[in-house]
């Protein structure tokens, strides 16, 4: 597995990279065995603890995603790897079931799409009430939308420790989406439901 480990207003020391190598690298080979990458970053956020970001690219559009923060850099890594072990233990099987599946989606099949990141119109001193219109785009990337069932969808989902996922729901190939809500639950918003409802 290529591991890449970086410090951000930070210098990391050999002692601290080796256990980052060795830990990371057996907690991910225990689950899978051939995960392709991973990038660990720390970084010294203002209220001056560190804080740890994990991501490891295990297959095809498989990300898992960790994070945590504490007064020390080892404490930091030690528990978004344990994290990623109890996300990876979890979805063991399913995500081996749903690697096999996915490798086998011929490209022609995914849905093209552009992921963009715009800035926030909020708590923004430099903006007046008159430069409120389109957003700024900040970051702009090329994706896809795959098809998976609304399970598959959930493991993606917390796999990547994300807010939203958007996907083609495989039972009837348009678009929803799952996303976590502020009480911890998982939303589905399925437009496809909606229309059966209509002419039901």
């Amino acid at each position: 597995m290529k591991l890449t480990v970086q410090g951000k207003h930070m210098e990391i020391g050999d002692a601290l990279r080796e256990h980052v190598h060795d830990h990371l690298t057996d907690a991910a080979e225990k689950y899978f065995p051939n995960p392709i990458e991973a990038t660990v970053l720390f970084s010294k956020e203002a209220n001056h603890r560190i804080k740890a970001d994990i991501t490891v690219h295990l297959g095809k559009d498989i990300i898992l995603k960790a994070h945590y923060e504490a007064d020390a850099p080892y404490v930091a890594f030690d528990t978004a790897t344990e994290r990623l072990a109890k996300r990876m233990r979890r979805y063991k099987s399913r995500m081996k079931d749903h690697q096999r599946k996915i490798q086998g989606i011929p490209a022609e099949q995914e849905m093209p799409a552009v992921y963009k990141t715009l800035e926030s119109l909020f708590d923004q001193d430099n903006h007046s009430e008159e430069d409120a219109g389109e957003p700024t785009v900040v970051a702009e990337m090329v994706t896809s939308i795959q098809e998976m069932s609304v399970s598959e969808a959930v493991m993606r989902l917390e796999l990547a420790d994300s807010n939203a996922l958007m996907f083609r729901n495989s039972d009837h190939g348009d678009i929803n989406m799952v996303y976590r809500r502020k009480d911890g639950n998982i939303g589905w918003i399925n437009p496809k439901w909606s229309d059966q409802k209509k002419t039901g």
